[in-house]
């Protein structure tokens, strides 16, 4: 199932999907225009006759301007999309690309001048002028007027779109909703269940099942998805247990370990591939089952900010806010336990899991290094600190987030020369001392 939703996504996130679909579809309209021509022989009388074309020569005319026009506009239209990529991989990261080519707008933007275009070459085609039969299809060249006027109106909408979707706000606002979205349900939580036995040891468990074999990536990439269900089941039909090493959004090099397969008895190679084919490894990370893949990418936008070639605090600012937005809602979270038991309750899965004060570290750790010489931004840092502490709900959290705040005070306090910058950042230092 795993396999079949990533495969999904990837499908989701390529260009040429929907304007394939819209091209078929267009293909598909032709056919039944045409037949409507040809069941029904339609004479436009009165004010309909100055819409409807009535000799071969004016339709052949209408439908090889609107081709032409159709076919000019896709090609600006990406035009448009290749100026938009290279900005947000220039302003703002690379790995803003892909958020940009799930953008659904794009595509149908794309899909309907291509298919417009194919529409009206199947029209032209059918069109005939012989000593044996003149078809003009009325009703098919008012069908690719339609279109035409449609796809001007929706080129307007496109440009207004572009326009929008490449501010700075808009991408930080799409990347935090993305964020939102993937942190309400964190690996491995998904996979089987939770029971609330204490941790059994590993020693013990390993004593219960003597056979251990490894489990090794075939190729070097990311670590894209886990089909935890699939592993649930292999483990719970075999009276076995699997560790797992990593989690989606590790880099695997090849033969690296995987997991550990602890049974009671030899296990076959093709059990063995069977959970090797459980694991997808990629070239690139993806949002399937990364929580912290939305992070990096604010945390990108950031950093690019926060160069000296671009220097905008003001959206590292904005990031940070969203950030730590994320982090309050991690500190009230329930975080999923490692241990995953099947439906008679036996431990069959241990997973890597995410932790707060990893979270944390992907939020803040890049940004308080490029931001030393930001008084601004490093302020801005404090008070987040200070914000996410309210929300701490464990000693162990407000221990983590008073050791970030020390970072920074101790980063801004080497770097910063202005003594009201200094006084500001000991303020923000002091209230998360006395939060204390």
């Amino acid at each position: 199932m795993k396999k079949l939703q990533y495969l999904w996504e990837e499908l989701n996130a390529s260009f040429w999907l929907i304007p394939v679909l819209m091209l078929v579809i267009a293909s598909g309209f032709a056919f039944f225009f045409l037949y409507l021509d040809t069941s029904f022989e339609y004479q436009p009388t009165g004010f309909w006759k100055y819409l409807f074309s009535g000799s071969v020569d004016s339709a052949r005319s209408i439908l090889t301007i609107i081709a032409g026009a159709m076919i000019g506009v896709a090609g600006t239209v990406f035009s448009i999309t290749l100026v938009v990529l290279t900005l947000a991989s220039s302003q703002l990261g690379m790995r803003l690309i892909r958020n940009f080519m799930y953008d659904k707008l794009t595509q149908v933007a794309l899909g309907i001048y291509v298919a417009s275009f194919v529409y009206c070459l199947l029209i032209i085609n059918a069109i005939r002028e012989n000593d044996e039969l003149i078809f003009v299809p009325v009703i098919s060249v008012f069908a690719a007027l339609v279109l035409a006027f449609a796809g001007i109106v929706f080129l307007v909408i496109f440009i207004h779109h572009v326009s929008v979707s490449i501010q700075a706000d808009k991408v930080i606002s799409d990347i935090s909703d993305t964020m939102s979205k993937s942190i309400q349900k964190l690996f491995p939580e998904e996979i089987g269940q939770e029971d609330d036995l204490p941790d059994p040891s590993l020693e013990d468990l390993k004593n219960d099942y003597p056979i251990m074999e490894k489990v090794k990536s075939s190729d070097s990439g990311y670590l894209q998805s886990i089909d935890g269900d699939t592993l649930l089941e292999i483990a719970t039909k075999n009276n076995s247990v699997v560790i797992l090493h990593h989690r989606p959004g590790d880099f695997l090099v090849k033969n690296a370990v995987m997991c550990e397969y602890l049974c009671k008895e030899p296990c076959s190679e093709n059990l063995i591939e069977k959970i090797n084919d459980c694991f997808i490894v990629g070239k690139v990370r993806t949002p399937l089952q990364d929580a912290e893949f939305s992070i990096h990418q604010m945390v990108e936008v950031a950093s690019r900010a926060l160069s000296p070639g671009i220097n905008d605090p003001y959206t590292a600012i904005a990031c940070i806010d969203n950030l730590t937005s994320v982090l309050c809602y991690l500190a009230g979270a329930r975080f999923p336990s490692s241990y995953r038991f099947d439906e008679q309750e036996r431990l069959r899965i241990i997973a890597d899991k995410h932790t707060f004060k990893g979270m944390l570290d992907a939020a803040f750790n890049q940004i308080r290094q490029y931001a030393d010489k930001s008084p601004a931004v490093m302020i801005r840092l404090l008070e987040s600190m200070v914000t996410i502490y309210s929300f701490a709900q464990t000693e162990a959290q407000k221990k983590e987030i008073s050791a970030h705040g020390k970072m920074i005070f101790n980063a801004a306090e080497r770097s910063f020369h202005e003594t009201r910058d200094l006084e500001d950042l000991k303020e923000r230092y002091t209230m998360l001392k006395g939060a204390n």
